[in-house]
């Protein structure tokens, strides 16, 4: 069973940066295509980025490109996401999964932009 542990969330001002973690357990990440999601209070989950597990081909929601990377370390069976020029909108509890998510969801990081 694989576990998912999302860290690097804070409290940063708009136009800041962040890089959150995902790191796996009981199962190795590098045969899958992951993704980051987000879900801001009162609203659906909703896609963030994504990079496949060949090729590190990404892609990117209309809302963060030119401003988030999604990336991996398959030797660290770690993926990340650097987040930079952070609005208050990107506010949000961040997740990691596969990206049909079809791992069981970890506690996800808590990002707050304030103005």
């Amino acid at each position: 069973q694989v576990q998912l542990v999302e860290s690097g969330g804070g409290l940063v001002q708009a136009g800041g940066s962040l890089r959150l973690s995902c790191a796996a357990s009981g199962r190795t990440l590098s045969n899958y295509n992951m993704g980051w999601f987000r879900q801001a209070p009162g609203k659906e989950r909703e896609f963030v980025a994504s990079i496949t597990w060949t090729w590190n081909i990404t892609l990117y929601a209309n809302s963060v490109k030119g401003r988030f990377t999604i990336s991996r370390d398959n030797s660290k069976n770690t993926v990340y996401l650097q987040m930079n020029s952070l609005k208050p909108e990107d506010t949000a509890v961040y997740y990691c999964n596969n990206r049909d998510r079809q791992f069981p969801w970890g506690q996800g990081t808590q990002v707050t932009v304030s103005a």
